[in-house]
């Protein structure tokens, strides 16, 4: 796609973000393993007197992780907006089947390949590229930027943003933007920007039976039976329909049953993570479940449990939706337009992320937009560098857009 070319902007933009991407791409930063990769986003920031500090956290009660974030903050001179950029640094753990090395960086053509090159060292590189142009050429300005690169998004809990919407660093912001890589995974072309995202818990249901000898099983009560046809009447759920987020689903992401060497298993559980959307909660999960029971006619008792989580606000991922007439959002199209020469297409996040917990626990709009690539969460992750730059110069064009009037 042709976009048009910003002026003033810096000639060897693509060289910068190429540099940046291979170094942030050659540290190994799995979750619950981010510290070096914050170490060197620091002192990036520092080497450019751009104040950052880290913020440190400790998740006790499940984890027993000890992580942090790098947070920057540029605080202009008069009043106005406060506008939050959020990025993750970790990544998921390497898998098999890369046929480049994952922490090279290597580029071919307009791609760039690696560990986390998407998801998202793409979106953290185009925010950390826009805030230190900002810093250099908008020495007056009103409101306040926080920008927030965070650790174990890709992990359970997400316990980076948790931590600092918990700690009341993100108390008061106005508009928030999640660089992830929204093109990709709503499967357009960039640009795109989702306007909300499903939500989602993670949760088991346990089937209780009574054993017997597998040369008898009407004799017993098999755990394992009534476990599968649970799992049938899951397809059968009358979802809550949503006009933008469309609706729910269940997955069964374990089962687990096993009766020895000849018994009927007297105990079952499946784990489930269960999607779903606005107007949906535990509660309405716990009556699909038992729905869902009732219709298979179990003989089993059973216990619906929702996972331990380090905090109440952590239980789960709750749906939200962003009014597109919003005025951050209008302005926010404005900038996408400016640059790409297009209204970006629309799309609502089918998954779950740290904007659910922007977007449904700060009382301030979250917008998705980020990069385009292929293959995330798996091998020969690639973003372009094209639609990283592009990003970049978007962010700086809001910015510039809302606080330097």
């Amino acid at each position: 796609m042709e976009c048009k070319k910003k002026d003033n902007y810096k000639e060897n933009l693509i060289s910068d973000v190429t540099a940046l991407m291979q170094k942030l791409i050659s540290i190994p930063s799995s979750y619950f393993n981010e510290s070096e990769i914050m170490d060197f986003v620091f002192n990036w920031f520092r080497d450019r007197e751009i104040k950052a500090y880290f913020h440190e956290y400790h998740e006790s009660k499940i984890t027993n992780y000890k992580g942090k974030n790098v947070v920057c903050e540029l605080l202009g001179s008069k009043p106005g907006p406060t506008i939050h950029i959020n990025g993750h640094l970790d990544t998921v753990k390497p898998c098999n089947g890369w046929s480049k090395d994952p922490y090279a960086g290597t580029v071919e053509d307009d791609k760039i390949f690696g560990l986390g090159a998407l998801d998202m060292k793409s979106g953290c590189c185009a925010i950390m590229i826009a805030i230190e142009r900002f810093y250099r050429l908008n020495k007056n300005f009103r409101g306040k930027i926080i920008s927030t690169f965070v650790s174990d998004e890709e992990g359970p809990y997400g316990l980076g943003t948790n931590a600092l919407i918990e700690d009341g660093l993100l108390e008061g912001i106005d508009f928030s933007i999640v660089t992830e890589p929204s093109a990709s995974f709503a499967l357009k072309p960039f640009p795109n920007i989702c306007l909300g995202a499903r939500g989602g818990y993670a949760l088991e249901v346990e089937f209780f039976g009574k054993a017997a000898h597998a040369a008898l099983p009407h004799n017993g009560i098999s755990a394992a039976v009534d476990a599968g046809k649970f799992i049938c009447q899951l397809e059968n759920i009358s979802y809550l329909k949503d006009d933008l987020l469309g609706q729910g689903v269940a997955c069964v992401v374990a089962l687990e049953s096993d009766g020895g060497a000849c018994s009927v298993p007297h105990y079952s559980k499946v784990k489930l993570f269960w999607h779903i959307v606005t107007g949906e909660d535990e509660t309405s999960i716990e009556k699909y479940i038992i729905e869902a029971i009732e219709k298979a006619k179990i003989k089993c008792d059973y216990k619906i449990s929702f996972r331990n989580s380090p905090t109440e606000g952590s239980r789960g991922f709750m749906p939200y939706k962003v009014d597109k007439k919003n005025s951050y959002v209008v302005e926010f199209f404005k900038c996408i337009e400016n640059i790409c020469g297009v209204e970006p297409s629309v799309s609502y996040f089918q998954s779950i992320g740290d904007f659910n917990y922007l977007g449904s626990r700060t009382n301030a709009p979250v917008v998705i937009f980020g990069a385009e690539g292929e293959n995330f969460h798996s091998s020969d992750e690639y973003a372009t560098l094209t639609s990283i730059s592009k990003t970049a110069d978007i962010i700086y064009d809001f910015l510039v857009r809302m606080l330097s009037k």
